[in-house]
């Protein structure tokens, strides 16, 4: 009786999660009249305007994943070897992204960084593009940090590091060359994570006014019929691509040392 309410359960969330998908999927391949067709997905690569705003969002993902490494990957690792009493306080911090919207955070880069501060990164596209950068990797935080700080939990960090010194390795080679290539899995599970969510964010790229994919899809949306359907599926596509690469290459690199 438990294993059929098991399969009961299994395919009641799997309706759950399909259907919609399904019903997304032939909805968007309704615009030509009493066929099928892929004439929503070829208006939509065709449009300039996706190619250029997915281009931007993607341009700006790989430059939050290279700002949460650098920001990340010495943190944890100095946490882990130096302040272990301070990592529930870390931790508390990197969490703070989920609770505090998105909405509170862009507005606050408004307030601080207007065209009549001291700081005006707003009044130029550079300026605004640097916040957007901020925030996104602001976002992406809190999943960064914990796949980068679950990676290093299967190191004995202390001993490589004074293993490292004793051979006269200073920190910058020890970080770079002994623990990002050990945490290489785990760094990439993250910055799939923050690649899927820089691509559909919507709420800072729009009140910052940036050419982002996801105020084009809102916008999209707003104006017509097939092709909204077909963007989201494409964007659904893309965000399990992330998910599937970021479980292969987690199987393709370990990020455990094994002991000697």
């Amino acid at each position: 009786m438990k294993r059929l309410w098991s399969w009961a359960a299994l395919i009641v969330g799997a309706l759950y999660f399909l259907l919609p998908l399904i019903g997304t999927i032939e909805f968007s391949l309704r615009m030509r009249r009493g066929e099928y067709s892929l004439d929503a997905y070829r208006s939509v690569l065709a449009d300039p305007a996706f190619r250029a705003t997915f281009g931007y969002s993607v341009i700006m993902a790989l430059l939050t994943i290279v700002l949460g490494v650098l920001i990340v990957v010495p943190t944890a690792y100095w946490v882990r070897l130096r302040l272990p009493r301070l990592r529930p306080v870390i931790e508390f911090i990197t969490l703070l992204p989920l609770v505090i919207p998105a909405i509170v955070v862009v507005f606050g880069y408004i307030r601080l960084y207007n065209t009549s501060s001291i700081l005006p990164l707003t009044g130029t596209a550079s300026g605004t593009n640097l916040l957007l950068l901020c925030g996104y990797a602001t976002l992406a935080l809190p999943y960064m940090y914990r796949a980068v700080d679950t990676g290093l939990s299967t190191m004995d960090v202390r001993s490589l590091t004074e293993a490292a010194q004793s051979l006269g390795a200073g920190w910058t080679r020890i970080i770079g060359r002994l623990i990002l290539p050990n945490v290489l899995g785990a760094v990439m599970s993250g910055a799939f994570l923050s690649f899927a969510i820089v691509i559909g964010e919507f709420t800072m790229a729009a009140l910052l006014n940036r050419p982002a994919f996801g105020p084009y899809m809102q916008l999209l949306g707003a104006n017509r019929a097939y092709e909204p359907a077909a963007l989201a599926v494409i964007a659904f596509a893309v965000t399990w691509g992330c998910m599937g690469l970021m479980q292969l290459i987690s199987r393709l690199f370990g990020t455990r040392i094994q002991p000697t």
